[in-house]
């Protein structure tokens, strides 16, 4: 799918990754509703995109909240008349710390705002994706969703669930013969909001340690390097990739050269290893 004319909606794009990720949509041309809890920093980001001469709208929003998804979602149609990309960006990583000593509430927050915003924001989308019969929704996946993430176990769980979820979804969309594809994205390590935390705060630095280094050591990716690599991905999507996860850098032109190995092999997705 080329982004040009097409739009998209990225939640959580007022900062960080999510906004790298609308102002790239808008250097190729799509329309970008920009969403999240805090319209100063949507709106930011919709500022940007102007300035640069393309087209977008800030639109606040909680994930969690199904009526105002269900207003994202209705204000969207109504401003560009339809949806051809959702990003599940919006992500929360509050919680660090052993399971026995964190908030339960905080940590049912991180998976609420991770599951259930990435759940909302597709049951309400996809209605009219499905009508259109084209579409693609990429949801954001993060460190802890194939391995353990000590300290982190709400992200961790939460993440893991996102990658079964997008996988699950392809396959119901195949079941009712739908052109809508699925995907995860993996955007590596960046500096942001979420993994400032982790190296700034006395829990971070204790359970996830290895967060400081990289910053130390400066290895982090850009935000934009996710951004561009998301851009690939749509421009290269296929049934063939449907519901399967992808990190930054891939190099996708090699990825089509290998269609049916992966196809074979059932690459790029997770599974339980005997």
């Amino acid at each position: 799918m080329e982004l040009k004319n097409r739009t998209a909606i990225v939640t959580g794009s007022g900062t960080g990754i999510g906004r790298a990720i609308a102002v790239e949509f808008a250097k190729n041309n799509a329309r970008v509703v920009c969403c999240g809890r805090r319209m100063e920093k949507i709106q930011e980001t919709v500022n940007i995109i102007k300035k640069q001469g393309g087209r977008a709208l800030a639109i606040k929003t909680d994930v969690t909240s199904p009526s105002e998804v269900k207003n994202l979602v209705s204000e969207t149609v109504k401003r560009f008349g339809g949806i051809d990309v959702l990003f599940n960006n919006a992500g929360s990583f509050h919680t660090i710390g052993a399971l026995w000593e964190i908030d339960p509430e905080q940590w049912w927050e991180d998976v609420k705002v991770n599951l259930r915003g990435v759940m909302l924001c597709c049951h309400m989308v996809l209605p009219y994706m499905i009508k259109q019969n084209s579409g693609i929704i990429i949801n954001m996946n993060g460190g802890g969703a194939t391995t353990y993430l000590t300290g982190g176990s709400a992200y961790a769980s939460s993440k893991a669930a996102v990658m079964r979820l997008t996988e699950n979804l392809a396959k119901e969309l195949e079941h009712e013969k739908s052109n809508v594809l699925v995907f995860g994205m993996g955007p590596g390590l960046v500096r942001t909001e979420m993994t400032e935390l982790q190296a700034k705060t006395a829990q971070g630095q204790k359970w996830i340690p290895s967060t400081l280094e990289f910053f130390k050591m400066g290895k982090t990716r850009n935000p934009e390097d996710c951004a561009k690599t998301t851009v690939e991905l749509i421009k290269n999507a296929c049934p063939e990739l449907n519901g399967r996860n992808f990190g930054v850098g891939q190099n996708f032109s090699d990825i089509i050269k290998r269609l049916p190995e992966i196809r074979k092999n059932d690459l790029y997705v997770m599974r339980f290893k005997s």
